[in-house]
């Protein structure tokens, strides 16, 4: 099983999300990622023998108390950049404590054999990701340019959840397996 833990966002920015990339969509032929798909992932485990699942469970309850995470979404950008990107996403704003999590979770789950994460924490939403082969990009490039406001929605964190990921019919489908709320 293929897994990883994720802050669900509010419906406000996945409205803003959705009129945004039905306005963006005709300019790129690109792997949209599907609005219901959207999540600020806080570690991705990866492949996990099921018959362990009550051992990451178990760990993800034991993670220290915290307060709830005030989250804002907005701005846009591309990894690793504009001109050859591979994703494209939406940017998370949070207090430290989201870098908290994310590296209590790596820690938590690194212990039972998970691989830990060796690039920073770096909080957003994939938009959508770019095949291999170029695709002409000036005019998403340039309506992206001329959008404004670049604010999707804010909300509080109180929970976080782990979830399942299946591959089906060449998208991602996401389970809730879950839910630790904040104590």
């Amino acid at each position: 099983m293929r897994l990883f833990t994720a802050i669900d966002l509010p419906l406000e920015a996945i409205v803003n999300l959705e009129t945004l990339l039905a306005r963006l969509k005709p300019l790129a032929r690109i792997k949209w990622t599907p609005a219901a798909n959207f999540h600020v992932t806080t570690k991705f485990i990866g492949e996990w023998p099921e018959a362990r699942l009550d051992e990451v469970k178990a760990a993800l309850g034991a993670l220290p108390g915290r307060e709830p995470i005030p989250i804002a979404v907005r701005g846009l950008g591309f990894f690793p950049n504009a001109r050859a990107p591979r994703a494209f996403w939406a940017g998370v704003e949070a207090s430290a404590a989201l870098t908290s999590l994310a590296r209590e979770t790596d820690e938590a789950v690194a212990r039972l054999g998970a691989a830990p994460e060796t690039r920073p924490y770096s909080p957003h939403l994939t938009l959508a990701r770019f095949r291999k082969e170029p695709v002409p990009l000036d005019a998403f490039h340039a309506a992206i340019a001329n959008l404004t406001p670049l604010e999707f929605g804010t909300a509080t964190a109180d929970r976080f959840f782990l979830y399942l990921s299946r591959a089906a019919e060449g998208a991602s489908v996401y389970t809730k397996l879950s839910e630790f709320k904040f104590r």
